[in-house]
């Protein structure tokens, strides 16, 4: 993530750049992928950590799997990988829409 804005504070500084929101968009893509995994695994990894009491009504701690799971659904990676592998091997700029 540290990287993901450090980029785009080198995009901010140079607005010449015609490839500044191709590279804005790959960083925030890189971020928000990683982001998405990142929520859904911790989530998940509350229930191996906790057993079968962290199912517990009491502790409510399904709701962090549920939240990560129905943000990383309702703004799935897969694309955003596409877009990233894309750009990075072969330096095609991602679409220029919400796709990413």
């Amino acid at each position: 993530m540290r990287w993901a804005a450090g980029e785009l504070e080198d995009i901010g500084l140079d607005v010449a750049d015609p490839d500044a929101a191709a590279h804005g968009s790959i960083a925030v893509a890189q971020a928000k992928a990683f982001a998405s995994d990142v929520a859904v695994d911790v989530a998940s990894q509350v229930f191996a950590l906790t057993g079968a009491s962290g199912t517990d009504r009491r502790y409510d701690l399904d709701r962090h799997w549920r939240n990560a799971r129905t943000h990383s659904v309702h703004d799935p990676v897969d694309w955003k990988y596409h877009h990233i592998g894309a750009w990075e091997l072969s330096g095609v700029a991602p679409p220029n829409h919400g796709q990413i």
